[in-house]
C-alpha cells in the first residue's frame, strides 16, 4: 500500500484542511517515487496500490509520462514504456470522484478500487450505498462490479463470495 509524505506547509495554513486538500499531490508524488525507483521493473509481479488520493492525478500521469519518453527521451532505455509500467504494477483507489471518475478508461478500470476511508471524516460510512448510486450509478455494471469489488480481490487474492449485494 502505498501513500505519501509530508507537503509543504506556509507557516499560518490550517494543517488538517491543507494536508486533506493535498492528498491527491502526495499521492501523485508518491507514486512517481514508486515508479523510478525501478523496483516494479526489477519485480514485475510486484502490486503497488495507492490509496487515499482519488484518481484525478493518475490520467495526467500517464500523459506526462509518454510525454517525457517521446519528446524527451527520457525513458532511461527501459524496454517497456513507464506508463505501461504503471498500468501494469500500479491500481488507484478512489472513494467518490465524481469528475474524475470518467478518466476510468485511460487509466484502465482494471487499475481502479473502491474505498470507503472508514473511519475518517471524509469517508462514506454510513451512507457507502448512496454514495455509490449518486456517484457511479452511470457506470456499466460489469466496471462497477470490477471497481468496488473485483479488482480489489484479484489484486489481494481474497476469494469473493458466490452472490453479492446487488449494484
Amino acid at each position: 500500500m502505498g501513500s505519501s509524505g509530508g507537503y509543504p506547509s506556509p507557516a499560518d495554513a490550517p494543517a488538517l484542511q491543507l494536508g486533506a486538500t493535498m492528498f491527491g499531490q502526495l499521492s501523485l508524488a508518491a507514486c512517481a517515487e514508486w515508479l523510478w525507483s525501478g523496483y516494479p521493473l526489477k519485480y514485475q509481479n510486484l502490486k503497488i496500490t495507492m490509496s487515499e488520493g482519488g484518481i484525478g492525478w493518475v490520467a495526467m500521469l500517464l500523459d506526462r509520462l509518454d510525454n517525457i519518453v517521446d519528446r524527451s527521451g527520457y525513458g532511461l532505455g527501459w524496454e517497456t514504456r513507464p506508463a505501461d509500467v504503471l498500468k501494469r504494477n500500479f491500481w488507484f483507489c478512489t472513494i467518490d470522484d465524481p469528475s474524475t471518475i470518467m478518466t476510468r478508461h485511460r487509466i484502465g478500470v482494471e487499475n481502479i478500487m473502491f474505498e470507503t476511508d472508514y473511519p475518517h471524516g471524509d469517508g462514506t460510512w454510513p451512507d457507502t450505498q448512496q454514495v455509490v448510486a449518486d456517484t457511479y450509478g452511470d457506470i456499466p455494471s460489469d466496471e462497477l462490479r470490477s471497481i468496488l469489488c473485483e479488482n480489489a480481490a484479484r489484486v489481494f487474492r481474497h476469494p469473493l463470495p458466490n452472490e453479492v449485494l446487488p449494484l
